[in-house]
């Protein structure tokens, strides 16, 4: 089956369950909530696209929302589009969500998002790279000279890997685009290698392998003690042997925490409701996605800097959590 057959089944299937959870949900909506709601995920092929529909699905199930996935470029287009009010709910990871905070990346063009506030934790994105084993690309710094494909140009890994290139003076060419897109412009052979950064296991890499024999790479010990010096918000990450049938150790790497994000404007006792659903109902976001084992009420604090929204506060309070004064915001009345 080609790649591109392999996606739209995936899709298909996704969008199948989370119709058939809907249709099968009891739960009866508060009356003062929107009776629609939208959720800015990613392009196919990442972990965003099929996270956010797992997440959407069973909020809608228990809570009697109306909530659908909106397909955008990911966490930058999420901030932007959340800020706006144009989406209720998204999702980001950390060092895109700092970004956006201070104002100081080329794309907030000097602006500064205050309006996004923290809902809930959802998983670590590791950086990491594939190509096939038919190429002479081996390593990070093999990738110089050569073309690498890194995701939409306003995700995580579309902002991140071309400074991360730049941080270890490797001049490659790069290519943005869907990862599905990129996962078969690796397999046409239009790019040399594959970098991309998501929850683990990466929908489109594990497409990939099952139709190709492929290599996975990852940065040095050195190339690490780099990266983290010239951005301090990335943190160690490891890809554990065994999250690919190719991957036969532990790959070490850096990595960013993703939460997921809401307008400070959305009702808090919407957002309560949400954050509860999600974090006590983790087995059911498992069966979903592997990568929701990391969504854990007790890996809040991975958020070092960005105001919870007031409903997740409250959750938290409830479970004994004490947010430190600067992730209150001032809308906060509890």
């Amino acid at each position: 089956m080609k790649l591109a057959q392999l996606v739209k089944f995936a899709l298909a299937a996704t969008i199948g369950m989370s119709v058939a959870t809907g249709v099968l949900a009891q739960a009866k909506p508060n009356p003062n909530w929107p009776k629609n709601l939208t959720l800015g995920t990613a392009s196919v092929g990442g972990l965003y696209f099929v996270y956010g529909q797992v997440w959407a699905s069973l909020v809608n199930e228990k809570l009697g929302t109306n909530i659908s996935t909106q397909q955008t470029q990911g966490p930058n287009q999420n901030i932007i589009l959340a800020e706006s009010k144009q989406i209720d709910f998204g999702m980001t990871t950390m060092g895109i969500a700092l970004q956006a905070w201070e104002g100081k990346a080329a794309w907030t063009q000097g602006k500064q998002y205050r309006n996004i506030r923290a809902m809930f934790p959802m998983y670590d994105t590791p950086f990491h790279f594939v190509t096939l084993e038919k190429n002479p690309v081996k390593s990070v710094a093999d990738l110089a000279g050569k073309k690498s494909g890194i995701g939409p140009r306003a995700g995580t890994c579309g902002t991140y890997f071309p400074l991360m290139f730049k941080a270890l003076g490797i001049n490659t060419t790069i290519q943005n685009g869907q990862a599905s897109d990129m996962g078969a412009g690796l397999q046409d052979g239009l790019i040399d290698a594959f970098p991309f950064c998501a929850g683990v296991p990466i929908p489109i890499f594990s497409e990939l392998e099952t139709t190709n024999k492929v290599r996975f790479f990852t940065f040095t010990a050195d190339e690490i003690k780099k990266l983290k010096a010239a951005m301090p918000e990335l943190s160690d990450s490891v890809i554990p042997k065994g999250t690919y049938k190719s991957l036969t150790e532990d790959h070490k790497t850096v990595g960013l925490y993703n939460f997921a994000i809401a307008n400070k404007d959305v009702a808090e006792d919407l957002v309560y409701a949400v954050v509860k659903a999600v974090l006590e109902n983790n087995p059911q976001m498992i069966k979903g996605h592997a990568a929701s084992k990391e969504t854990l009420t007790e890996n809040w604090n991975r958020n070092g800097f960005l105001p919870f929204h007031p409903g997740a506060i409250r959750y938290f309070r409830e479970k004994g959590i004490t947010v430190p004064k600067h992730l209150i915001p001032p809308e906060y009345k509890g």
